[in-house]
């Protein structure tokens, strides 16, 4: 049996997270950053994620009070090329925060949403979220993880997944960074995948303020990190490796894995990531099994678009003439 190195949970999560916020790794606190009358975006993970959105929303919307208004504030569900959650599954995630201030789905799909931003590394298009790029001050949220593509998540990630039109663009805007899955062993630097992302958000996401945690096996926290995005995300992924990873001294033949059940297992695109951490243990030509519910299918909403099956390098919807 191979797992991670079991940490109990945080005592008072909501006493940590809001220590992260008041005393961050790097820049200033939170309400620092924060004036009357400005407009604020949080962004949160989606419906396959564990992030705690119920204990962490709660408390940075806290920490805005006698600052800005609700009705200045939107939370953006950071949703890629998912589909979006339901109004139950909003309320599942928030609680009473969805009656408090504005909660949308980004979808990538929705022209209306996206704000065309050129073209970046090349061959890469820019397009965001046009309520992210149009907030005065802009926090991200999530937890951070092991990720087959990107090294970790969360960090960076949290803008990069969330807003780019991937709709008719898919293949162009990640042909360049695709190729390979991210090397073992949670590679950040020189991983072309993060570098894109990491240079993409630097260029045209900028991010204010980031609050990432740490999980343990049973979805709880177990630490808590704020701050400027790449401190920040810098010391949650030095603490997450240390929990997450164990070192194996040979291969199996078969390799039993999962995707950690609930919610992260809701299809088996997202299953794909536990495949991934087993076929770095098994033996050449061995077996892997993968249990995973999968109840909502393959899923159907990332291969919706006219590029997905255009040849690189440039599919026509992405002719330098024409960003739409």
């Amino acid at each position: 049996m191979v797992e991670p190195t079991y940490q109990p949970p945080l005592a008072d999560p909501s006493a940590a997270l809001r220590a992260a916020l008041r005393h961050p790794v790097a820049g200033p606190p939170l309400r620092d950053l924060v004036r009357p009358g400005q407009t604020v975006a949080i962004s949160m993970c989606d419906g396959t994620r564990a992030q705690p959105r119920h204990l962490m929303i709660p408390v940075v919307l806290e920490e805005l009070e006698g600052i800005v208004r609700p009705e200045d504030v939107t939370v953006l569900v950071a949703t890629g090329t998912h589909r979006g959650n339901s109004p139950a599954e909003l309320r599942a995630m928030l609680g009473d925060v969805v009656d408090d201030v504005r909660v949308v789905n980004h979808d990538a799909r929705d022209d209306d949403q996206l704000e065309w931003l050129g073209w970046h590394d090349g061959d890469v298009p820019a397009l965001l979220n046009r309520t992210w790029l149009a907030s005065d001050v802009r926090i991200t949220t999530g937890f951070v993880e092991p990720h087959f593509f990107a090294g970790f998540s969360g960090g960076p990630k949290m803008v990069r997944r969330a807003w780019p039109a991937w709709r008719r663009c898919w293949r162009c805007t990640t042909r360049p960074a695709s190729g390979a899955i991210a090397p073992p062993g949670g590679v950040i630097e020189g991983n072309p995948v993060h570098d894109s992302i990491r240079s993409l958000v630097d260029a045209h996401g900028r991010v204010d303020f980031a609050l990432d945690v740490a999980l343990n096996r049973d979805q709880e926290i177990v630490a808590a990190f704020g701050g400027t995005l790449g401190p920040m995300h810098r010391a949650a992924t030095a603490a997450v490796r240390t929990l997450s990873m164990q070192p194996v001294g040979h291969r199996f033949d078969v390799v039993v894995t999962s995707n950690s059940g609930y919610p992260l297992d809701q299809n088996l695109y997202q299953a794909v990531k536990g495949m991934s951490a087993a076929a770095e243990v098994v033996k050449p030509g061995g077996s892997i099994i993968c249990a995973a519910e999968c109840r909502d299918g393959f899923p159907t909403t990332g291969r919706t678009g006219r590029c997905w099956r255009r040849p690189p390098p440039r599919p026509r919807c992405c002719a330098r003439s024409s960003p739409a």
